[in-house]
């Protein structure tokens, strides 16, 4: 668990698909962390199990850390923004997921990033849905946003 932002999940590893191939296991693993050290000590603790069990170990392209920064210049503006285009706070908060922002911001180091998006309803579920209003919404909120600080 992180200790920056309360209840938020700081670092993990789930089994993402585990089968048989030709008679050999197959397993693959996610890891995930907003913090790069911890994400490559998980990263470590499973090649390392791996080879205790006489097994290889593959590490392959993920989602780079991306530690959340609540008090962002950005984020503040986009709060600005938001409330006064829909006359209420938004919702700003922390998530356990990869996104792209943890790519970008390893490409360009120091970039102040926060990911903004439409409503989806039961991710990662065979019922998956984005609630279609909520797309306009973000829309608007972005036309307004680069309309109100330059593009």
């Amino acid at each position: 668990m992180s200790a920056k932002v309360e209840g938020h999940v700081e670092t993990s590893n789930n089994f993402a698909i585990v089968e048989t191939k030709n008679k050999e296991l197959h397993i693959l693993s996610s890891q995930r962390s907003s913090v790069m050290s911890r994400l490559s000590a998980i990263t470590g603790q499973i090649e390392a199990a791996a080879a205790l069990a006489g097994a290889r170990a593959e590490t392959g392209g993920g989602y780079p850390a991306w530690q959340p920064d609540m008090n962002s210049p950005l984020l503040k503006r986009c709060k600005e923004v938001y409330q006064r285009l829909f006359g209420k706070e938004p919702l700003a908060e922390v998530i356990h997921a990869g996104l792209e922002c943890g790519i970008i911001r390893s490409k360009c180091e120091g970039m102040d990033v926060i990911s903004v998006g439409p409503t989806i309803e039961n991710p990662h579920s065979p019922d998956e849905r984005l609630y279609i209003p909520s797309v306009g919404k973000v829309r608007d909120f972005l036309a307004e946003l680069l309309r109100f600080y330059g593009a």
